[in-house]
């Protein structure tokens, strides 16, 4: 059976009692924190900085999964390893020195992942994809929650996995928008590993009993 990670979004909590959120999600079956960074320039809207991170950090006891909408990526990624993140992508469209990026953050001790707009081929990822940890697929357009899932993404998750299959890869594929119950056994059966979740977990009436139903879903004939 397919063995899957669900990243609940942190973005979707009540920032009123960040602490509850967090402490509940400890408490569930969920395997990541997703952390959204958004600058007001890559994206439009602003979220938070580092000495949040910080403090979810202290609360949670997930990992941290930090996905930088942010231009020049470069310039923060160290500030936010120092201040808990445990995986950091960013963005491709971010950046015109990817390579070197996914290297420093390896180097430096967390996993490396390279997130995609949802007009962004996966074949731009060819030079780089034996490099990299996580490729984050954008399943809506960045920058705003609650978004109704683009479906065209479950045409390249299948073309990515074909890719990792084919060089014999490790590197995980997570999906990131509109994602829900209704839709995620589909995203999974195209090939995905991990599901980001954000309004679909936070703002569910029961979100730990939404998490035990993500994490209930099985897919035969594929172990990440």
């Amino acid at each position: 059976m397919k063995k899957f990670l669900l990243a609940p979004s942190v973005l979707a909590a009540d920032f009123g009692h960040l602490s509850r959120d967090l402490e509940m999600i400890n408490n569930t079956e969920a395997d990541w924190l997703h952390v959204d960074i958004m600058d007001g320039r890559f994206v439009p809207n602003i979220s938070f900085g580092q000495n949040i991170v910080s403090v979810m950090k202290k609360h949670c006891q997930l990992p941290l999964d930090v996905h930088l909408m942010i231009v020049d990526p470069e310039r923060y990624v160290d500030s936010f390893i120092e201040a808990g993140a445990e995986h950091i992508t960013f963005h491709f469209e971010a950046t015109n020195h990817a390579h070197r990026l996914i290297h420093h953050l390896k180097s430096s001790g967390v996993k490396a992942g390279v997130a995609l707009n949802p007009q962004t081929s996966v074949d731009l990822l060819d030079d780089i994809l034996e490099d990299i940890d996580i490729v984050c697929l954008m399943s809506v357009n960045p920058g705003f929650g609650g978004q109704k899932f683009i479906y065209r993404t479950l045409h390249k998750i299948k073309a990515l996995k074909d890719k990792i299959i084919e060089r014999n890869l490790k590197t995980l594929i997570e999906i990131d928008g509109g994602v829900g119950l209704q839709n995620a056994e589909s995203i999974l059966e195209a090939g995905a590993d991990v599901l980001v979740a954000g309004s679909s977990v936070f703002k569910s009436e029961n979100p730990t009993e939404t998490v035990s139903r993500f994490k209930a879903i099985q897919i035969a004939n594929y172990d990440i």
